[in-house]
Protein backbone atom coordinates (compact mmCIF):
# COMPACT_ATOMS: atom_id res chain seq x y z
CA UNK A 1 0.00 0.00 0.00
CA UNK A 2 1.40 3.38 -1.02
CA UNK A 3 -1.08 5.58 0.82
CA UNK A 4 -3.45 5.03 3.73
CA UNK A 5 -6.47 2.91 2.79
CA UNK A 6 -8.92 5.82 2.97
CA UNK A 7 -6.64 7.91 0.74
CA UNK A 8 -6.51 5.14 -1.87
CA UNK A 9 -10.30 4.75 -1.78
CA UNK A 10 -10.73 8.53 -2.14
CA UNK A 11 -8.35 8.61 -5.09
CA UNK A 12 -10.16 5.68 -6.72
CA UNK A 13 -13.57 7.29 -6.23
CA UNK A 14 -12.23 10.55 -7.66
CA UNK A 15 -10.98 8.67 -10.73
CA UNK A 16 -14.36 6.95 -11.04
CA UNK A 17 -16.20 10.28 -10.77
CA UNK A 18 -14.00 11.99 -13.37
CA UNK A 19 -14.29 9.04 -15.75
CA UNK A 20 -18.09 9.21 -15.77
CA UNK A 21 -17.81 12.25 -18.06
CA UNK A 22 -18.61 11.49 -21.70
CA UNK A 23 -16.09 14.01 -22.97
CA UNK A 24 -13.22 12.08 -21.40
CA UNK A 25 -14.28 8.45 -21.17
CA UNK A 26 -13.85 6.02 -24.03
CA UNK A 27 -15.68 7.28 -27.10
CA UNK A 28 -18.18 4.42 -27.18
CA UNK A 29 -19.53 5.09 -23.70
CA UNK A 30 -22.18 7.68 -22.84
CA UNK A 31 -21.87 10.05 -19.90
CA UNK A 32 -22.31 7.91 -16.80
CA UNK A 33 -23.70 10.60 -14.53
CA UNK A 34 -26.63 12.43 -16.08
CA UNK A 35 -29.50 11.59 -13.75
CA UNK A 36 -30.22 11.63 -10.04
CA UNK A 37 -30.61 7.84 -10.18
CA UNK A 38 -27.10 7.49 -11.63
CA UNK A 39 -25.77 9.76 -8.88
CA UNK A 40 -27.57 7.60 -6.30
CA UNK A 41 -25.90 4.50 -7.77
CA UNK A 42 -22.49 6.19 -7.73
CA UNK A 43 -22.93 7.30 -4.12
CA UNK A 44 -24.01 3.80 -3.07
CA UNK A 45 -21.19 2.11 -5.00
CA UNK A 46 -18.55 4.28 -3.33
CA UNK A 47 -20.15 4.26 0.13
CA UNK A 48 -20.65 8.00 0.58
CA UNK A 49 -22.25 8.85 3.91
CA UNK A 50 -23.94 11.97 5.19
CA UNK A 51 -26.91 14.04 4.14
CA UNK A 52 -28.34 14.04 0.62
CA UNK A 53 -30.94 16.19 -1.09
CA UNK A 54 -31.45 13.83 -4.07
CA UNK A 55 -32.39 16.80 -6.26
CA UNK A 56 -31.18 18.27 -9.55
CA UNK A 57 -29.18 20.95 -7.72
CA UNK A 58 -27.14 18.26 -5.97
CA UNK A 59 -26.48 16.54 -9.31
CA UNK A 60 -25.38 19.85 -10.91
CA UNK A 61 -23.00 20.52 -8.00
CA UNK A 62 -21.41 17.09 -8.37
CA UNK A 63 -21.09 17.58 -12.15
CA UNK A 64 -19.34 20.94 -11.60
CA UNK A 65 -17.03 19.24 -9.11
CA UNK A 66 -16.30 16.49 -11.64
CA UNK A 67 -15.13 19.09 -14.16
CA UNK A 68 -13.04 20.85 -11.54
CA UNK A 69 -11.40 17.59 -10.40
CA UNK A 70 -10.61 16.68 -14.01
CA UNK A 71 -8.78 20.00 -14.48
CA UNK A 72 -6.87 19.37 -11.25
CA UNK A 73 -5.90 15.85 -12.38
CA UNK A 74 -4.31 17.21 -15.56
CA UNK A 75 -2.54 20.16 -13.93
CA UNK A 76 1.07 20.57 -12.89
CA UNK A 77 1.98 20.31 -9.21
CA UNK A 78 1.78 24.06 -8.47
CA UNK A 79 -1.70 24.29 -9.98
CA UNK A 80 -2.79 21.16 -8.13
CA UNK A 81 -1.65 22.69 -4.84
CA UNK A 82 -3.47 25.94 -5.58
CA UNK A 83 -6.71 24.15 -6.47
CA UNK A 84 -6.53 21.72 -3.56
CA UNK A 85 -6.08 24.62 -1.16
CA UNK A 86 -9.00 26.43 -2.79
CA UNK A 87 -11.23 23.35 -2.45
CA UNK A 88 -10.35 22.95 1.22
CA UNK A 89 -10.91 26.65 1.89
CA UNK A 90 -14.17 26.86 -0.12
CA UNK A 91 -15.60 23.87 1.74
CA UNK A 92 -14.41 24.98 5.18
CA UNK A 93 -12.54 21.72 5.77
CA UNK A 94 -11.85 20.81 9.37
CA UNK A 95 -10.05 17.42 9.46
CA UNK A 96 -11.01 15.05 12.27
CA UNK A 97 -10.42 11.38 12.95
CA UNK A 98 -13.58 9.26 12.85
CA UNK A 99 -14.54 5.59 12.92
CA UNK A 100 -17.83 4.27 11.57
CA UNK A 101 -19.42 1.31 9.82
CA UNK A 102 -16.69 -1.08 8.62
CA UNK A 103 -14.05 1.67 8.58
CA UNK A 104 -11.39 1.95 11.26
CA UNK A 105 -9.87 5.37 12.08
CA UNK A 106 -9.78 7.68 9.08
CA UNK A 107 -10.17 11.36 8.30
CA UNK A 108 -13.35 13.27 7.66
CA UNK A 109 -12.91 16.94 7.03
CA UNK A 110 -16.53 18.02 6.63
CA UNK A 111 -19.69 17.74 8.63
CA UNK A 112 -22.24 15.11 7.60
CA UNK A 113 -24.73 17.92 6.93
CA UNK A 114 -22.58 19.61 4.29
CA UNK A 115 -23.70 19.15 0.67
CA UNK A 116 -22.58 15.95 -1.04
CA UNK A 117 -20.45 17.82 -3.60
CA UNK A 118 -18.56 19.59 -0.80
CA UNK A 119 -17.93 16.32 1.01
CA UNK A 120 -16.74 14.74 -2.23
CA UNK A 121 -14.52 17.75 -2.98
CA UNK A 122 -12.88 17.67 0.43
CA UNK A 123 -12.31 13.90 0.30
CA UNK A 124 -10.60 14.29 -3.08
CA UNK A 125 -8.60 17.28 -1.86
CA UNK A 126 -7.45 15.49 1.29
CA UNK A 127 -6.34 12.50 -0.78
CA UNK A 128 -4.49 14.80 -3.17
CA UNK A 129 -2.78 16.41 -0.16
CA UNK A 130 -1.27 12.99 0.60
CA UNK A 131 -0.21 12.57 -3.04
CA UNK A 132 1.46 15.98 -3.06
CA UNK A 133 3.13 15.59 0.34
CA UNK A 134 4.51 12.22 -0.77
CA UNK A 135 5.87 13.78 -3.97
CA UNK A 136 3.82 11.29 -6.00
CA UNK A 137 1.88 13.56 -8.40
CA UNK A 138 3.22 11.55 -11.36
CA UNK A 139 0.82 8.82 -10.20
CA UNK A 140 -2.04 11.03 -11.43
CA UNK A 141 -2.20 9.98 -15.06
CA UNK A 142 -4.24 9.70 -18.23
CA UNK A 143 -4.77 6.36 -19.97
CA UNK A 144 -1.99 5.64 -22.51
CA UNK A 145 -4.40 4.11 -25.04
CA UNK A 146 -4.58 6.44 -28.01
CA UNK A 147 -8.37 6.40 -28.16
CA UNK A 148 -9.03 6.85 -24.44
CA UNK A 149 -8.77 9.90 -22.23
CA UNK A 150 -9.83 8.34 -18.94
CA UNK A 151 -7.77 9.33 -15.93
CA UNK A 152 -6.17 6.83 -13.56
CA UNK A 153 -4.28 6.67 -10.31
CA UNK A 154 -1.20 4.48 -10.54
CA UNK A 155 -1.01 2.67 -7.21
CA UNK A 156 1.42 0.03 -8.45
CA UNK A 157 4.67 -0.27 -6.52
CA UNK A 158 6.82 0.24 -9.58
CA UNK A 159 4.73 3.00 -11.19
CA UNK A 160 4.01 0.78 -14.20
CA UNK A 161 0.28 1.25 -14.69
CA UNK A 162 -0.41 2.78 -18.08
CA UNK A 163 -4.05 2.00 -18.83
CA UNK A 164 -7.36 2.72 -17.14
CA UNK A 165 -9.86 0.13 -15.96
CA UNK A 166 -12.13 0.57 -18.96
CA UNK A 167 -10.82 -2.45 -20.82
CA UNK A 168 -7.90 -0.61 -22.37
CA UNK A 169 -5.30 -2.94 -20.86
CA UNK A 170 -6.85 -5.96 -22.59
CA UNK A 171 -7.44 -4.08 -25.84
CA UNK A 172 -3.88 -2.78 -26.00
CA UNK A 173 -2.40 -6.20 -25.11
CA UNK A 174 -4.46 -7.83 -27.88
CA UNK A 175 -3.37 -5.16 -30.37
CA UNK A 176 0.29 -5.64 -29.42
CA UNK A 177 -0.09 -9.40 -29.80
CA UNK A 178 -1.63 -9.00 -33.25
CA UNK A 179 1.15 -6.60 -34.25
CA UNK A 180 3.86 -9.06 -33.09
CA UNK A 181 2.21 -11.88 -35.03
CA UNK A 182 1.95 -9.73 -38.14
CA UNK A 183 5.61 -8.70 -37.86
CA UNK A 184 6.59 -12.35 -37.49
CA UNK A 185 4.66 -13.17 -40.67
CA UNK A 186 2.12 -15.39 -38.97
Amino acid sequence: MIFAHDTEVSLASTVALINTAQEINTAAEPDGLTTRAELDEFVAEWGWTGSRTHDDAELRQVLRLRTRLHRIWLADEEAIVEEVNRLLRDCRALPQLVRHDEWDWHLHATRDEQPLAERMAVEAAMALVDVIRSDETERLAVCAAGDCENVLIDLSRNRSRRYCDAGCTNRMAAAAYRARRAAAGE
